[in-house]
């Protein structure tokens, strides 16, 4: 995995204060790989209860985590009971890492 020990402490801090202590975050896509370069940050972040104007949540949080890191790019994909599933879902959870 290729994040260091103080940006993933940031991105779980970011992530319970945006969202709650229930929050899960997953690092999934290049950054898993220790052998590849680059790329962006891929996060899903799980939750157990329902998010209003998930859109904003998501983008809200990419800004945060992205500052933490010093503009890297981060895309950021939401599980909550009230949101539809799709197949990056399934690879995230298949694929990803638990921070």
């Amino acid at each position: 995995m290729r994040l260091d020990a103080h940006h993933i402490a940031a991105i779980k801090q970011l992530a319970v204060e945006q969202f709650g202590a229930g929050a899960r975050v997953r690092l999934f896509g290049s950054r898993v790989d220790d052998a590849a370069r680059g790329g962006d940050v891929d996060l899903l972040v799980e939750l157990d209860t329902p998010v209003t104007e998930p859109g904003l949540a998501s983008a809200r949080f990419s800004v945060r985590v992205s500052r933490a890191m010093y503009g890297r790019k981060v895309d950021v994909v939401l599980a909550a009971p009230n949101l539809m599933r799709l197949p990056i879902h399934d690879v995230a959870l298949r694929d990803g890492v638990l921070l």
